[in-house]
């Protein structure tokens, strides 16, 4: 996105997945949220389910959403191996939400 607000890099060393989270907006108001990644589709799943949450949130909102809720949207908890990298883009878009700007 060349015009984000702010973005966010994670990894998983583990098992090699690299996603990028950019968002467009501000602490008040999330305008566009995108990702890339080279990942499993686990992660991917992930990434897709939480950019399109946080879509119109408040950062106070969007820091708000949490595993369970991410578990829940993707229809059951994952085995406890794959668990890292379901949490992988939710703790990168966390950390994406916390460099917005202020409004």
């Amino acid at each position: 996105m060349p015009d984000a607000s702010a973005s966010a890099d994670g990894a998983n060393p583990l098992c090699g997945d690299r996603i990028r989270v950019e968002l467009r907006g501000n602490a008040t108001h999330v305008a566009e949220a995108r990702f890339t990644a080279d990942a499993c589709a686990l992660c991917i799943a992930s990434a897709s389910l939480l950019t399109e949450r946080v879509r119109g949130m408040s950062a106070n909102e969007a820091l708000g959403i949490d595993a369970s809720w991410l578990f829940e949207s993707l229809e059951g908890e994952p085995p406890s191996g794959r668990r890292k990298c379901a949490l992988l883009p939710l703790d990168t878009l966390r950390r994406a939400v916390a460099a917005l700007p202020s409004a």
